[in-house]
């Protein structure tokens, strides 16, 4: 039996747990199992091994024994665990164990899950996976769809406001300059980062089917850089004829007039990165294909399938209609459901104080941290908010919810989970607290909140506790 084969389907991060679980009604509970991972030394981890055991034993290594000491330990198993979203499943007639030895998540016989012991690339020529991933856009579309009440299935894919956030910043009704961004798709899945903002400025795209071209040329291997780039720029081709998703190669040598079962194994041979025969070439020049789009398919590393960018393209262009027509409600759900650090004094004093920080934290370059990386792109969203005439007021006692932000009007209220240090079960506990009774003073809020000393300081200096007293007292005359 020969399997090779995996199924591929997002979930809102929400839902997940219960997509996992229903695989167990589908198929049973003895024939499903959550795929096991191995991680191994790397080689950087290695040499630290390597120059930590030197020092120790007062030791003297030549380069080259250090490179083979190095080479020794990479790759060593270090550590067992789950893939995120990997189901694998046994056919019922057989036994997990003609597979692989199965295992408890740390050890832990209180798991719901038991994981197989080998890694799926070890066993992936028997058996099926299911790959069933959480994924954050799903749970911003329902947040969008649960306070517009309009269903994400009607927002068409062609709006013109919409389309030009793809090319410049007019449909938000602010300046480049304003933004510090010269698109408007800060924050839209897929379009948002540096790398794919910076492709289009260069190609402006106008139309949906040229966002899945753009979409396909960012998630592949040496299609875009050194390749497309370069067609487009120096006037070879245009947006509209480069390759961009794997399937644009068999429709393409098709309608050249190559034999479709050729056509398909060209564009087998091109999206896996393994080139061009000398057979394929000819055929192709036989054709009248032309010279560049040979050259580029012998570039090709990875092609990614068009059904794939499509999906992308269609989740990210309903995000962006809310965007454009209703600000609001997607920062709310932006800052709700995507973002994870915050600057919430910095971000409600308005955009002198945002730009300050981003600058500060772009001057770092490489040095900045993680944390402040994923803060910046959290600040550009902030910064576009404020600059379309939106506010964001500080956490507030009575109104803050535990773990969603809420509109007021024209600005937005943090919820107490966007709190440095605050989790989301903590910030639970203040609202289940707030909801029994109102706080009569600072001690009573760390009391029945379970706030701690560092929250409490945090809360004071935001001037969230400014109306109560420190602690509970009576007051007879």
């Amino acid at each position: 039996m020969t399997s090779k084969a995996y199924l591929l389907s997002y979930f809102s991060g929400e839902y997940q747990p219960r997509a996992h679980n229903y695989t167990k009604e589908l198929f049973g509970e003895e024939y499903v199992f959550r795929a096991g991972t191995i991680g191994t030394v790397a080689e950087k981890t290695a040499y630290g091994y390597v120059k930590k055991y030197a020092e120790e034993y007062t030791k003297q290594y030549r380069s080259a024994e250090v490179d083979r000491l190095v080479s020794g330990c990479t790759g060593v198993k270090r550590t067992t665990g789950q893939h995120p979203g990997g189901i694998i499943v046994v056919p019922d007639y057989m036994d997990i164990y003609d597979f692989s030895p199965i295992q408890y998540p740390a050890d832990s016989d209180k798991s719901e899950w038991k994981t197989t012991h080998f890694d799926f690339h070890s066993i992936h020529d028997n058996l099926l996976k299911l790959d069933i991933l959480g994924h954050d856009d799903p749970t911003v579309i329902r947040m969008l769809q649960d306070l517009s009440g309009i269903d994400p299935k009607t927002i068409p894919t062609d709006d013109p406001e919409v389309m030009k956030i793809f090319s410049g910043t007019e449909s938000l009704g602010v300046t480049e300059e304003q933004i510090m961004c010269k698109t408007g798709t800060l924050g839209i899945p897929e379009f948002g980062t540096r790398f794919v903002r910076q492709m289009l400025e260069e190609t402006k795209p106008t139309t949906f089917s040229e966002l899945v071209q753009i979409s396909g040329l960012s998630h592949g291997t040496d299609v875009w850089l050194g390749n497309a780039q370069e067609l487009i720029q120096k006037g070879v081709c245009e947006l509209s004829d480069v390759i961009g998703c794997r399937d644009d190669i068999m429709v393409y040598l098709i309608y050249q007039g190559l034999d479709p079962a050729f056509a398909f194994k060209i564009m087998e041979s091109v999206r896996k990165g393994k080139g061009l025969s000398d057979e394929m070439e000819e055929e192709m020049r036989k054709n009248e294909v032309p010279e560049w789009y040979i050259d580029s398919c012998k570039k090709i590393k990875y092609m990614f399938p068009k059904a794939h960018a499509a999906a992308y393209v269609l989740m990210a262009v309903r995000i962006a209609y809310f965007k454009v027509h209703l600000p609001l409600l997607y920062y709310a759900a932006y800052f709700t459901v995507r973002a994870e650090d915050f600057e919430i004094d910095v971000m409600s004093r308005g955009s002198v104080a945002i730009k300050a920080l981003l600058q500060e934290i772009n001057s770092k370059g490489l040095d900045a941290s993680p944390k402040e990386k994923n803060l910046m792109t959290v600040l550009e969203l902030a910064l576009e908010m404020v600059e379309r005439g939106f506010t964001l007021q500080k956490i507030d006692l009575y109104h803050s919810s535990a773990d969603e932000f809420i509109i007021d009007g024209g600005s937005l209220i943090p919820p107490f989970n966007a709190i440095p240090g605050l989790g989301t079960n903590a910030a639970k506990n203040i609202v289940a607290a707030r909801a029994n009774s109102e706080f009569l003073s600072k001690e009573d809020l760390q009391q029945r909140g379970k706030v701690s000393k560092t929250i409490m300081e945090y809360l004071e200096k935001m001037g969230c506790l400014d109306t109560l007293p420190d602690q509970n007292q009576l007051s007879l005359f």
